[in-house]
């Protein structure tokens, strides 16, 4: 190419926010498939956290006796270390803090306590005693906070994970999910994506559901 030519215009990149819960196997399902459509389509995922405890905390008497053991205890730890690494070491360490915890609690079936997540921290590169915030409420006005950003884009009844992405007038066009398993690869991670932000921009859809017959199918 000659020296005086013009440049390639770039494409631009567009933010895809997504907020996870790291307990979740859905959403870990669905944060793989982002990482895949990050290859194919010009997005960058931005991590953020949400809480299934937060979610719930008014509604436990409704659930199953164990998840409102899950919810009322051991579902706050994993979130509140997340929440502590990103106010401490910046919110460009969630997506590789969140992908060490998720390849242990649900690739690997490690139970979600102490000790996993001090693994999780240091293959991160994040401080070990950041697990001491698994029992502490310092940072919990920031977790709230980061929960109601996503939550308020799509409402109360549904769960994590959550994406926004900017839309074509502006606005952002926010949706639960997509639940899907296994994760999708290749073109047809791509294509999941064009037909979700499809569907979610336009005016008045809400949802398409259909009955989960099978677990999440992890690689």
């Amino acid at each position: 190419m000659s020296p005086d030519a013009p440049a390639a215009p770039q494409t631009p990149v567009t933010p895809a926010d997504f907020w996870f819960d790291p307990l979740c196997p859905w959403a870990w399902m669905t944060s793989r498939w982002m990482l895949e459509v990050e290859k194919l389509r010009p997005i960058k995922v931005r991590w953020h956290v949400m809480s299934l405890a937060v979610l719930n905390e008014n509604k436990l008497d409704t659930l199953p006796e164990e998840y409102q053991e899950l919810m009322s205890g051991p579902a706050w730890g994993p979130v509140r270390v997340c929440v502590a690494a990103a106010q401490r070491h910046g919110e460009e360490v969630l997506g590789r803090l969140y992908t060490a915890l998720g390849t242990r609690f649900h690739n690997q079936g490690l139970p979600q306590n102490r000790e996993t997540v001090v693994a999780a921290l240091e293959e991160a590169g994040l401080p070990a005693d950041l697990a001491d915030f698994m029992e502490s409420e310092e940072y919990d006005k920031e977790l709230r906070a980061s929960h109601e950003a996503g939550i308020g884009l799509v409402g109360q009844e549904v769960g994590t994970p959550v994406i926004a992405v900017p839309g074509p007038d502006g606005e952002r066009i926010a949706f639960f999910g997509p639940v899907v398993t296994p994760a999708p690869k290749g073109e047809l991670a791509a294509q999941l994506w064009d037909g979700t932000l499809l569907v979610a921009s336009v005016p008045g859809f809400y949802e398409i559901k259909r009955t989960r017959t099978q677990e999440p199918i992890f690689d």
